[in-house]
C-alpha cells in the first residue's frame, strides 16, 4: 500500500453567513483596513491515509469528509493528495 498525504480545505458554502469571518472583516475595518472585503474564515484539515492507489485515497478522503471531517449542507471542501 502506498501512503498518501491529503489537505482538506474546508469553507462554508457561498451564501451561508459567515459570523466569524464577518467579525474579523468588521474589527480590521475599525482598525483602518476599509479595503478589505468579503473576509471569510475556513477549516484547514491535514491527514495521511494508505491505499493502493491516489484514487482509493480520494475515495476514502471523500467519504470521510461527507460523512464526519466536513458538513456538506452548509460547507464545500477541496482535497489536495500528494504520495
Amino acid at each position: 500500500m502506498k501512503k498518501y498525504f491529503c489537505e482538506i480545505k474546508i469553507m462554508l458554502k457561498r451564501g451561508i453567513l459567515d459570523v466569524q469571518g464577518k467579525t474579523v472583516e468588521n474589527s480590521l475595518h475599525s482598525m483602518e483596513f476599509q479595503n478589505i472585503t468579503n473576509l471569510r474564515i475556513g477549516k484547514f484539515v491535514e491527514l495521511n491515509v494508505e491505499a493502493e492507489s491516489y484514487e482509493e485515497a480520494k475515495a476514502i478522503v471523500d467519504s470521510a469528509c461527507s460523512k464526519l471531517i466536513a458538513n456538506p449542507i452548509i460547507e464545500d471542501y477541496h482535497i489536495s493528495i500528494t504520495e
